[in-house]
């Protein structure tokens, strides 16, 4: 029998459009029942058809990395900065925290310009289907949580 795909958005704890916001954009609750995994979220940061993280930031362990960007902020110590919920929220909807930011919602599904099907500049094929999973954003929070060197002069 064949099988049939079913989109990262409908086997997520937390579906996008009930993630709770707090006043400053931050997400306190963790969208999976699954804690996040800072190696996974490593790979999702760093590879190009998920979080891409690395081609608007730098952060120390990845700037070794072909082409790490510099349009957003360094990351480097970015969790003496904000906290877990505040990293979440910049996550799921960064709009919610910086209005205007170019940087993309990972994990959001209204008032997007959706990147096409897999970045391949063909139209997405359904329209409830997240950048990233809900699990890809918690284990990039816990990889995130790892940065926590003193901030860079």
């Amino acid at each position: 029998a064949a099988m049939m795909a079913t989109p990262a958005v409908l086997s997520a704890d937390t579906a996008p459009r009930d993630v709770v916001f707090g006043e400053l954009g931050e997400v306190a609750a963790p969208l999976t029942d699954v804690p996040g995994d800072a190696e996974a979220g490593f790979t999702a940061a760093t590879t190009r058809g998920i979080g891409n993280c690395v081609a608007c930031h730098v952060a120390k362990g990845w700037e070794d990395l072909p082409f790490p960007g510099n349009v957003g902020p360094e990351l480097t110590g970015i969790a003496n900065v904000y906290d877990e919920a505040q990293l979440r929220g910049i996550l799921v909807n960064s709009k919610r925290a910086f209005p205007g930011t170019v940087m993309p919602a990972f994990y959001n599904l209204d008032d997007i310009v959706r990147p096409g099907h897999k970045y391949t500049g063909k139209a997405a094929e359904t329209d409830d289907v997240t950048i990233m999973t809900a699990q890809q954003v918690e284990d990039i929070v816990a990889l995130l949580k790892t940065f926590d060197e003193p901030l860079p002069e």
